[in-house]
């Protein structure tokens, strides 16, 4: 049985957390001197918990949060054109109820899907540390373990997410294979109960080149939910 008061009770830790003076520096003065398109806004500014139902049985793992998105919403990938790619394509597969994602009480809701980040705080460059990311792991760690009754299949976005992902699974108590497997977009790796896909992350980089179509991505996300047991829709 999942413990939803126990993964609200782990957002709102996150939410609170100073581990990293780069990145509280960092997100915080972005938060004051803002963008000019989001001058009225007013700035999150913290670090961004997970998003989505407590009983998931499909977990996204990203990166960390934008500047400018995350950071200013309060919502994973809410409010920057990675997450329009990444929100489209939950719509299209059938896993959200709306195709945007512009604030965090704008009535998007997830079927099944959770999303989180192994860094929860915007970095500069959208580059975190090694250090940092270690420091972070620990919430990645929990919330794995509350959402284990429930988590059939993650998805991981792009080689930096897979690199901190793998040890954080095998902190919370899943079997991971020695060596550790190598990411790659469509990779499909079996740990205890549950599938690990990998996919090229959702950065404009990636999906301005084409080396990331949302036609790549929707396979991703499609196999990933049957693999869960959520029903999904074709195209």
């Amino acid at each position: 049985m999942t413990d939803t008061d126990g993964l609200a009770r782990l957002d709102t830790r996150v939410a609170g957390c100073r581990a990293c003076p780069r990145l509280v520096e960092w997100r915080e003065e972005v938060g004051r001197t803002k963008r000019a398109a989001f001058r009225d806004w007013s700035y999150w500014a913290r670090p961004v918990p997970g998003f989505g139902p407590a009983d998931a049985s499909l977990l996204i793992i990203g990166l960390a949060p934008a500047a400018h998105g995350g950071n200013r919403t309060g919502r994973m990938f809410t409010g920057d054109r990675s997450g329009d790619v990444l929100y489209r394509a939950l719509y299209d597969v059938g896993l959200a109820n709306q195709p945007t994602s512009v604030a965090a009480d704008d009535g998007l809701a997830l079927h099944g899907v959770r999303i989180t980040a192994p860094v929860h705080c915007a970095p500069p460059e959208n580059k975190p540390t090694p250090e940092e990311r270690n420091t972070c792991r620990p919430w990645l760690v929990q919330e794995l373990r509350l959402l284990r009754p429930t988590l059939r299949a993650v998805v991981v976005l792009g080689a930096f997410g897979w690199q901190a992902a793998l040890p954080a699974f095998a902190e919370a108590g899943w079997t991971v294979p020695r060596p550790r497997p190598v990411f790659a977009h469509g990779a499909r790796v079996p740990l205890d109960g549950l599938d690990l896909f990998g996919c090229f992350h959702v950065s404009q980089r990636n999906t301005f080149t084409g080396k990331l179509t949302p036609q790549m991505l929707r396979d991703v996300l499609r196999t990933a939910a049957q693999a869960a047991g959520l029903p999904t829709k074709s195209g």
